[in-house]
């Protein structure tokens, strides 16, 4: 019989647990938070109904350990726990923890995770159910891996088998980089895994990361929502995800949800999870893993299909079943998400942590800005450096695009290094807004993404006056938030701001 959860337990933090709450409120169930010792001031903790310390700043001395977050959701009170994503989300022992304290888990049974968990398991489950899977081999030892890439043909690229996000990967061109790259894979999965068992892959040329949403209930109804394109990537991590694909049509997507469909249905699947596909460009596609739980770019569906995943999530834990079939879900206009990291594209990615000294969030009309900052909190550098993620929806992709690109215009983060204007040059560079592009986009044009253009000699004059005069309004505008803004954070008419600036000048 379906329960009405009174509580649940957000278990993570920054934008995510604030996404989570989000919907509780709405749902009328009240949210618990959990922080560590760098946390304390987070916005998670300050929009929570209730919130418990767990430990300090890193993640394995407190978002990590299972015990304190069972521990909080007992003595709290809590009916179920959501993992939100990375963190415990995808670890089997949490929603075992979690039965064994009789609280519900909010996510797919452990039997699942286990299934999908390990890359390798994953990829011998999924050719028995009949979806397609990408060339590969499991290897022991350097020579067993340069043995199968030479069979497989190179590039190869190498993986950790209970990896994600990036981490444990290596492309290999050729037999004499497999040694290197092999003890560099194994050494990087050890570090963040726990477990340096590699693999390795075909790789696709110039592939599509393109990704289904599937969504079921304990009832047995399993439904696909759609495809994401996630190809904009750095370091094998997503930047930019988009939906519909560019590159995939109606029927290509209808045939990759029929197929992630029955993917999840062969490990017993049940709440929120994601097929990840490489398509080539012949339009053959390949399973490449799943993620059992929410996925990070889950807004633009949520946009383009009017539904709330976090919402179904905590129906389908509460035992009812999904408020839609498949021939209810309806895919309308385009929705693109940017993620706003403190990061330096012009170093390499890296993170910029520090304290954000003022924060001006987009808005108007299909903006959706979901972020865990504010003015004067500080991006830890302990956890992950996002900041928020910027989305958009409009009737068409080529609108969408435009919208974006308005909206990255009026996003001001000062105070630490941002990826905002790496953004503003993705969205403007012809290829991408045609749809052209793939995996390896970044890499191929990084010297017009994170550089900055060549400048012909005899346009020099004029580009160095339109610099000085970007230069002189930004000094101004700067001048004039400094002016609107009164002792409370409240915005002043910009009548008013300019006789306050004004006075102070005398």
């Amino acid at each position: 019989m379906p329960r009405t959860f009174r509580k649940v337990l957000v278990a993570n933090r920054g934008e995510i647990a604030v996404r989570v709450i989000r919907t509780l409120r709405e749902m009328g169930i009240g949210a618990v938070a959990v922080y560590s010792e760098a946390d304390r001031a987070a916005l998670h903790v300050r929009l929570s109904d209730e919130a418990y310390p767990i430990g300090p700043a890193p993640a394995n001395e407190s978002y990590l350990r299972i015990e304190k977050i069972v521990a909080v959701a007992r003595q709290s009170g809590c009916d179920a726990i959501h993992p939100g994503y990375g963190f415990l989300s995808e670890n089997p022992a949490l929603p075992d923890a979690c039965e064994k304290a009789g609280i519900v888990f909010i996510g797919p049974p452990a039997s699942a995770m286990r299934a999908m968990g390990s890359k390798t398991a994953a990829r011998d489950k999924m050719s028995a159910a009949g979806v397609p899977i990408v060339p590969g081999a499991r290897c022991e030892t350097t020579e067993e891996a340069t043995a199968a890439a030479t069979k497989i043909g190179f590039p190869v690229m190498l993986k950790a088998a209970s990896g994600g996000g990036g981490k444990g990967m290596r492309l290999v061109h050729q037999a004499s980089e497999m040694a290197s790259a092999w003890e560099r894979a194994r050494s990087e999965a050890k570090k963040f895994f726990g477990d340096d068992t590699v693999y390795l892959e075909k790789a696709l040329i110039r592939p599509r990361h393109v990704e289904i949403q599937v969504l079921g209930d304990q009832q047995g109804n399993l439904v696909h929502v759609f495809e994401r394109d996630c190809s904009i990537q750095r370091r094998n991590q997503k930047v930019v995800e988009e939906t519909p694909s560019p590159a995939a049509s109606r029927d290509l997507v209808a045939r990759m949800g029929a197929i992630a469909v029955q993917g999840a249905k062969a490990v017993g699947y049940f709440s929120a999870g994601t097929f990840e596909f490489l398509l080539a460009e012949d339009g053959s596609f390949y399973f490449l893993e799943m993620n059992t739980r929410l996925q990070v770019e889950h807004p633009v569906t949520e946009l383009v299909t009017g539904h709330d995943l976090v919402r179904e999530m905590v129906r389908v834990a509460q035992g009812e079943s999904l408020a839609f079939t498949q021939d209810d879900l309806v895919s309308r206009g385009a929705a693109i998400e940017c993620r706003v990291y403190a990061e330096d594209p012009s170093n390499g990615f890296l993170p910029s942590p520090g304290v954000i000294e003022s924060l001006v969030v987009p808005a108007g009309p299909g903006v959706r800005d979901d972020g865990g900052a504010y003015p004067g909190c500080n991006i830890s550098s302990f956890y992950d450096p996002l900041i928020s993620k910027l989305s958009v929806w409009a009737p068409t992709r080529e609108r969408a695009v435009a919208r974006m690109r308005r909206a990255l215009s009026e996003y001001v983060v000062t105070g630490i290094r941002t990826n905002l204007a790496f953004h503003e040059k993705l969205f403007a560079h012809p290829e991408f807004v045609a749809g052209r592009y793939d995996t390896g986009f970044i890499e191929r044009y990084k010297g017009e993404l994170l550089g900055y253009p060549r400048v012909e000699p005899e346009r020099r004059d004029a580009v160095a006056v339109a610099v000085a005069i970007a230069a002189a309004r930004s000094e101004r505008a700067a001048g004039v938030k400094e002016a609107n803004l009164g002792q409370t954070g409240s915005r002043l008419s910009p009548w008013v701001a300019q006789q306050r600036a004004s006075l102070r000048s005398r």
